[in-house]
């Protein structure tokens, strides 16, 4: 991570504590009016959803450009995978061999623009139930308009553009809603999966533990004689000469 990358998140933690602070003091009065208590769920919510947006604002925006800063000589990349040369590019400029790959800035760039969206797949699955070609277009949208909001130098208010447009973020950002709707997805099953054993295992348990409390209801004697002894079959009446007129 690079120090430009801390520093907007420093920033984004930040607006987060006042961003946050403005949103709960009014959340806490409606439900205290309307319900009588505090949610806790709801305003934990509320603050996981306002974390991620000011930190994702954060990194894609921050740091803004100073008066002496060079400009971008390239401000559109519409290449796939570019990031796979520009890889090898950072290995060579330093003479580094191809098993420092994952250490280069390149890949963690991209890394970090595909875990910028893994939030935003789980909340497609957590709060807004979307499924998986609903959280892809969610995902390739919020992405665009990130990449937009890059080109046009965030809309005008930026004295120019400062990042790049990439087809190869949109593909990352995409990707790490995907990836985070598809963690949260098998995560949810394995804890049903989970919940379901240990609920069939306490049934088993309750149900030995009745028969071993309870005991087996006697049988009346004239029933026990009525059938006779074990593994001698019964009498057919049908059979059985009738019997004889004294």
């Amino acid at each position: 991570m690079t120090t430009a990358q801390q520093t907007a998140l420093a920033y984004g933690f930040g607006g987060f504590l006042v961003v946050w602070t403005v949103l709960v003091i009014p959340q806490v009065i409606v439900h205290l009016a309307r319900f009588g208590r505090v949610d806790r769920r709801r305003v934990l919510t509320t603050g996981v959803v306002t974390l991620y947006l000011c930190l994702a604002v954060a990194v894609v925006l921050l740091p803004l450009p100073a008066p002496g800063d060079a400009r971008l000589t390239q401000t559109v990349q519409l290449v796939p995978f570019q990031w796979v040369d520009d890889m090898g590019v950072e290995l060579a400029k330093y003479g580094l061999p191809d098993s420092h790959a994952l250490l280069t800035q390149t890949f963690q760039q991209l890394a970090m623009n595909v875990l910028l969206f893994v939030p935003l797949g789980a909340l497609c699955v957590l709060l807004w139930r979307r499924g998986l070609v609903a959280t892809t277009a969610i995902g390739f949208g919020g992405s665009l308009l990130i990449e937009i909001t890059q080109l046009t130098a965030n809309f005008g208010t930026a004295p120019y553009v400062y990042r790049i447009f990439d087809v190869d973020d949109l593909m990352a950002n995409t990707a790490g809603a995907v990836l985070g709707w598809t963690a949260t997805t098998l995560a949810l099953a394995l804890l049903r999966l989970r919940k379901a054993a240990a609920d069939r295992a306490s049934a088993t348990a309750r149900t030995t533990q009745f028969a071993a409390v309870v005991p087996p209801h006697p049988v009346a004697p004239g029933v026990r004689a009525f059938a006779g002894p074990v593994g001698v079959p019964h009498a057919d009446l049908r059979t059985q000469p009738s019997p004889q007129p004294r």
